[in-house]
């Protein structure tokens, strides 16, 4: 231990000795590490906006879409079908899950009613598809037992009611025979150009009068499983599902994007890694030349440490670890200066709408590889260096 500590303290000494060649030709290590970890780490914060963008239509790995058209000629009725799905939900102790519909209801705005589309909804469907609200909040289980229905809009919706009080949340006239004054509890970003909204199951059946508790039709059914249970509750679900509604008429299907995002990942992987390996390698031919040279200058000195009993395995320890340290010294440093920009680049600002809900820490797997590439890339442009040195025969350096 002790002699590779010397080792190393006197490469150190020798690197600061000729510190002027090396740091011209560290720099482009220096960039070529700096400009493979940062581009990992926005790599990262861009995959995390791609993922969280489909999610918000697609749901979160992995997310299942459960449909039923079995039963009578007119489909199953959408009671029985709410009833099945709250017992399986319960079955198979599933975290999160919605039912969802997408339905129309009929809205009053200053210019006249219209009809809106709406999405019919439980409130951990905003878990399933990452929805942040924009202002307000989303739902929770305590709106269920609320006297007026809360409902969250978007951005279209709420400037189609008109000019509002601040200090007063706005509210809007649902229903057309049997209207109710509804709450809006939170306001989305536009999904398109036409107002929309979301409400709970309980409060749509409670103002859409003797229609059925899910408006036309039954419902569908989300759930969030883990990602390596996907295609054992898949199975177990149509199996069950089928008992009561025929094998025909049950629909079962994954509707998010775990595989492209898989394609996506790789693409990343492979497209920084080739870009930084290349720049490495323009970076490492660089600080060869300049042990090459730095060999040729020192060879005297290398003869005389040699005459006074220094090893051929020091003399090469010594010419490799210059390289090494004189690397890995640019590596860190370029990992720190790294660390530093994305940590506090302003994304909030730059992504605007696209802004992220969980912003990934800056990956511990790109500082690491961007380090140890650089001392790898010194290993390797101080070997040959460190060969000749050992190579060169006492009497001849002395006369060198």
């Amino acid at each position: 231990m002790t002699s590779i500590a010397a080792a190393v303290a006197e490469a150190w000494s020798e690197v600061r000795v000729h510190r002027v060649r090396f740091v011209l030709s560290l720099v482009g290590v220096f960039l070529a590490v700096f400009a493979m970890t940062t581009i990992t780490a926005l790599g990262d914060m861009g995959r995390q906006v791609i993922v969280e963008s489909v999610e918000r239509s697609g749901g979160r790995a992995a997310t299942l879409n459960v449909q039923v058209f079995g039963g009578s000629i007119g489909g199953p009725d959408s009671a029985e079908v709410q009833a099945e799905f709250a017992a399986i939900v319960d079955r198979y102790d599933i975290e999160w899950s919605s039912t969802v519909l997408f339905s129309g209801v009929v809205a009053s705005f200053p210019e006249g009613t219209r009809d809106v589309g709406a999405q019919i909804v439980e409130p951990d469907y905003a878990e399933l598809h990452r929805i942040v609200p924009l202002r307000g909040r989303w739902f929770t289980e305590a709106d269920e037992d609320r006297y007026a229905p809360a409902v969250v809009v978007n951005q279209t919706f709420l400037e189609a009611l008109g000019p509002l009080d601040p200090a007063v949340p706005p509210t809007v006239v649902l229903g057309g025979s049997s209207p109710v004054r509804a709450t809006v509890i939170g306001v989305l970003e536009d999904p398109g150009f036409e107002p929309a909204l979301f409400m709970l199951p309980d409060a749509h059946a409670r103002w859409s009068g003797d229609r059925s508790a899910f408006g036309a039709g039954p419902p569908s059914l989300e759930v969030w499983v883990p990602d390596a249970d996907a295609d054992a509750v898949m199975e177990s679900l149509s199996t069950d599902l089928g008992a009561t509604f025929g094998l025909d008429g049950v629909s079962i299907f994954r509707s998010d994007a775990a595989g492209e995002l898989e394609v996506l990942d790789l693409a990343l992987d492979y497209g920084v890694r080739a870009v930084g390996g290349f720049a490495l390698l323009l970076g490492g031919i660089g600080v060869l030349n300049v042990g090459l040279v730095t060999v040729r200058q020192r060879i005297r000195e290398i003869g005389v440490r040699r005459s006074f009993g220094a090893t051929s395995g020091r003399v090469f320890a010594t010419v490799l670890l210059e390289s090494v340290c004189a690397t890995a010294f640019a590596g860190a440093l370029a990992v720190a200066l790294s660390v530093a920009l994305v940590e506090n680049i302003p994304f909030e600002l730059l992504l605007g709408e696209l802004s992220l809900s969980e912003v990934p820490p800056f990956p511990v797997r790109a500082a690491v590889e961007g380090f140890l590439a650089a001392t790898a890339v010194g290993a390797l442009a101080g070997f040959l260096p460190a060969v000749i040195a050992v190579r060169a025969r006492v009497i001849d350096a002395i006369r060198y």
